[in-house]
């Protein structure tokens, strides 16, 4: 790891030096409660604050407008502290950052049909390639996972282990699928006949925009017809069940263990939060937020944050929360009234 002097560090972040030597040396990154000497820290949550004073950093990046601190720590203000440490985060740790090394492993299976070029991509032991499966440069592909007929991976793309994508399914550019995910899984799609369960035909695709990110263990069904699209942009924490015919839209935030279901969309820049769920066939609108274990069953207006279930716009619950506090003491005062009576 390379060491920043004080000057240099602030230069790469575009950060404003409110305190500290100029030459001060950063040879490491730590969390508040955990670094020393030499070490830089960042103060992204409020709720981190006593930390922040008690810290033992060489430096800490803290939000604009912050001029006191730890007496012995030095202090760097940007407009986004977390992203900032993720810049100084990266130069740190380039030395373990990703090496893509091209090339075919001999215990791996590739289809005679499969289009890629083996100087350019990266196939690893146990890989799956099938037949018309179709591989852009500078993608890897990584140990035990198949990719099945006629599936479309894009530029640069990272597949890690286990992962599986089933036939005809198309991925951008740029896009990141953590392992154990799967991508293309029949939607669940029956209709009950004579009292029995008969599966309907799953003949459809999923699509991942550019840029997409898909979480460890996470489940996208593929359409009945058509697609299950999810946009540019969006990131699917682990553990997220989409349903067939779902449509996604650019930079959307779905966290863990949230689940849309079949037929349900949502336009940009929404965020579901953890253990959210969204009914079939209804939509949300842009800039929306789901409160964690909210849950949406019927259109809901853009630019409002919800919770509660069915969800609710988060200033009428809370304002609900806030009387359901005074129900105690308004019953004691009606049996009180009662009693007089």
């Amino acid at each position: 790891m390379t060491e920043l002097t004080l000057q240099e560090l602030a230069r790469r972040i575009d950060g404003n030096i409110v305190r500290g030597e100029l030459d001060l040396l950063i040879s490491g990154i730590a969390a508040l409660d955990e670094a020393g000497p030499g070490e830089l820290s960042f103060l992204g949550n409020p709720k981190y604050a006593q930390q922040f004073l008690h810290t033992k950093a060489a430096a800490v990046l803290v939000p604009e407008g912050v001029t006191e601190g730890p007496p012995e720590t030095a202090l760097i203000a940007v407009a986004n502290p977390s992203y900032a440490f993720g810049l100084v985060v990266s130069h740190f740790t380039a030395a373990l950052a990703r090496v893509f090394s091209p090339g075919v492993h001999p215990r791996a299976s590739v289809d005679e049909s499969a289009e890629l070029d083996p100087a350019q991509v990266r196939i690893h032991a146990g890989a799956v390639i099938m037949a018309g499966a179709k591989i852009g440069n500078g993608t890897e592909i990584g140990p035990n996972v198949v990719v099945g007929e006629k599936v479309l991976i894009g530029r640069d793309c990272h597949i890690h282990a286990n992962v599986s994508i089933r036939e005809r399914c198309i991925l951008g550019d740029r896009v990141i699928i953590q392992p154990g995910a799967v991508i293309g899984s029949d939607g669940f799609g029956y209709e009950t006949v004579q009292g029995r369960h008969v599966k309907i035909d799953q003949i459809g695709i999923v699509e991942l925009k550019d840029d997409v990110e898909i979480g460890a263990n996470t489940t996208i069904d593929r359409a009945r017809f058509g697609r299950t699209v999810i946009g540019a942009g969006t990131k699917i924490d682990n553990l997220v069940q989409i349903g067939h015919n779902v449509r996604v839209g650019e930079h959307n935030f779905l966290v863990s263990q949230s689940g849309m279901a079949g037929s349900s969309s949502t336009g940009s820049y929404v965020v579901i939060a953890a253990q959210a769920g969204v009914a079939g066939h209804i939509h949300i609108g842009d800039q929306a937020m789901l409160a964690g274990r909210c849950g949406a069953t019927v259109n809901l207006q853009g630019g409002l944050k919800y919770a509660d279930h069915p969800a609710q716009p988060m200033m009428d619950y809370q304002r609900q929360k806030a009387a359901m506090r005074k129900l105690p003491d308004l019953l004691k005062r009606v049996k009180k009234l009662e009693g007089n009576g």
